[in-house]
């Protein structure tokens, strides 16, 4: 029996695609982390104003993951369209804990805990939230 699925506060819409399955048909886990990744480059772009290409490309700030924690409750086939979320569970000071949720009506597909760190990539080495980002993600979990 399915869990019952949680909102997010970021949600859109994915269309199953057979690029996504396997041969039995259902979606192979590692794609649901694409997707994840999509949803996060997405969350950055269009509620936080800084899309991943000014933050890697100009600004040389990495967000790579260092903890990442999935639980797949039910099978998502090709030609559903599940709907994507995200909320933030924690803004620290160089890190942010993220849950994704993947959901068709009010049926939990999958749940993802991820912790990125902000990161300079030229030293690669953790470095606090910038301040335009840390208030925008503010802005995103009092909303």
């Amino acid at each position: 029996m399915s869990a019952v699925a949680e909102r997010h506060r970021f949600e859109r819409m994915q269309t199953i695609r057979f690029s996504h399955c396997d041969p039995a048909g259902i979606v192979f886990f590692p794609h649901y982390l694409v997707m994840v990744n999509d949803l996060n480059e997405d969350w950055f772009a269009h509620l936080l104003g800084a899309p991943y290409a000014d933050l890697v490309g100009r600004r040389r700030i990495g967000l790579p993951t260092v903890s990442l924690q999935c639980d797949f409750s039910a099978i998502s086939r090709m030609g559903e369209n599940v709907t994507l979320g995200l909320t933030v569970e924690r803004l620290g000071t160089k890190s942010i804990t993220l849950r994704h949720g993947c959901r068709l009506g009010d049926e939990a597909r999958m749940s993802v805990r991820q912790v990125i760190v902000t990161t300079d990539l030229d030293t690669h080495r953790a470095v606090d939230i910038p301040a335009d980002l840390r208030a925008a993600i503010a802005r995103f979990m009092a909303s």
